[in-house]
């Protein structure tokens, strides 16, 4: 990484305009071409720098406050083929497996997003038919604290 690198980073850490030429005034701060943006952004996730160069909608912004984590008790022999369906339903965002502790019993967690509470239980009763687990427990978000990637 150099300091064009760190610059880039630094310039589109907190989102990009939403334009056709998301590129254009990062380029003019930068003194290089668009296409060299792009080039680095390829580059630097080639070399592992950054995982990713994605979109993110603000959830809560278009109306879906309904979070909820689902938390799962999963036979530990069955955690990757269980993860696998509940990581393919569309409504769940994250799924991870976590440890158990000797007063928490589950070790699967799926987020799942959407308008009402309602509509995240239904997924969840869908999640629990499709795998057969049924040992599950739902945690709704309250509020919203912070919501940033890694930062430079």
């Amino acid at each position: 990484m150099d300091e064009i690198d760190t610059q880039l980073i630094k310039l589109t850490q907190d989102g990009i305009p939403f334009t056709h030429a998301p590129f254009a005034y990062i380029a003019k701060e930068l003194g290089i071409s668009e296409e060299e943006i792009v080039a680095r952004f390829e580059n630097l996730q080639q070399n592992g720098v950054i995982r990713r160069f994605g979109a993110s909608i603000g959830h809560r912004a278009i109306g879906i406050t309904a979070n909820a984590m689902c938390t799962w008790n999963v036979p530990d022999d069955k955690v990757e083929e269980v993860g696998a369906i509940m990581a393919g339903f569309t409504e769940v965002t994250h799924c991870y497996e976590r440890p158990r502790y000797p007063d928490w019993s589950y070790n699967l967690f799926t987020m799942v997003h959407s308008y009402t509470r309602e509509d995240c239980e239904k997924v969840a009763r869908e999640i629990s038919k499709a795998t057969g687990i049924s040992d599950y427990s739902l945690l709704f978000s309250e509020r919203e604290f912070k919501k940033t990637g890694a930062r430079l």
